[in-house]
């Protein structure tokens, strides 16, 4: 069959195709990785629970593979006054090498450092998700619960593990997870388990969402996803 002769545009329809010609393809959207401060008590009373910590930290980003991937900051506090922060990093080998450095020494805890860090990190760019292992308080809790609320605020939940059983601490420690729209849970001391199963969980949320971590599914998530505050309403709904 001949085929049809071309039927000339008209000059609106050929301005309008030349137009087109100049708008840029649109590109997918690329999921950023989850952002995440990893802060742990370094005093001296807290090396055996650093070296687990160094050796499970890897679970973070195991379980945010699937959701875009993570980049973990350390942050830490030991001996008279010291605190540090690693740039974010996007390797578990990377963040294991530098915790590897570290040896704990003994002083009293530095968590509002570690809280205005994550203040300042929340303020220049999105931060998911804060988690803090320690053992202890030795601070006035008012300051720190107020630095929690202004986490809150930005949207930057702080999941609070606790290692061992104080009750002084605990108090604390439960009012900062709250605050700011986190979650707290304790473990015992030298429970590999269990902190393997809380950072597992901490790594899926930062990097997909409540969603993420409702469908990992396991106790400790299920744990941490009942004291987290239900999602705001969208208008319309």
């Amino acid at each position: 069959m001949a085929q049809l002769p071309t039927r000339p545009a008209s000059a609106a329809v050929a301005a309008f195709l030349d137009k087109a010609a100049t708008v840029p393809a649109l590109r997918p959207a690329v999921h950023r990785p989850g952002r995440l401060i990893f802060a742990v008590d370094a005093t001296a009373s807290r090396q055996p629970g650093w070296d687990m910590a160094c050796h499970l930290q890897t679970e973070m980003f195991q379980a945010a593979a699937a959701h875009g991937g993570l980049e973990v900051s350390l942050a830490y506090y030991r001996g008279f006054g010291e605190f540090a922060a690693t740039p974010f990093l996007a390797d578990s080998a990377a963040l294991a090498e530098r915790m590897a450095r570290v040896q704990c020494l003994g002083g009293q805890t530095q968590i509002g450092k570690v809280l205005d860090h994550a203040l300042r990190e929340a303020a220049r760019e999105r931060l998911h998700a804060l988690v803090f292992v320690g053992d202890a308080v030795e601070e006035p809790p008012d300051p720190l619960c107020h630095q929690a609320g202004q986490l809150g605020l930005r949207g930057t939940p702080a999941f609070v593990f606790q290692e061992g059983h104080d009750s002084r601490a605990a108090s604390t420690l439960k009012q900062l997870a709250k605050l700011s729209g986190g979650a707290y849970a304790p473990f015992d001391a030298g429970s590999a388990a269990a902190l393997r199963s809380l950072l597992r969980a901490v790594g899926a949320y930062a990097s997909g969402g409540a969603e993420a971590l409702a469908r990992l599914g396991s106790p400790a998530a299920r744990a941490l996803m009942a004291q987290l505050p239900p999602p705001v309403a969208k208008p319309g709904r």
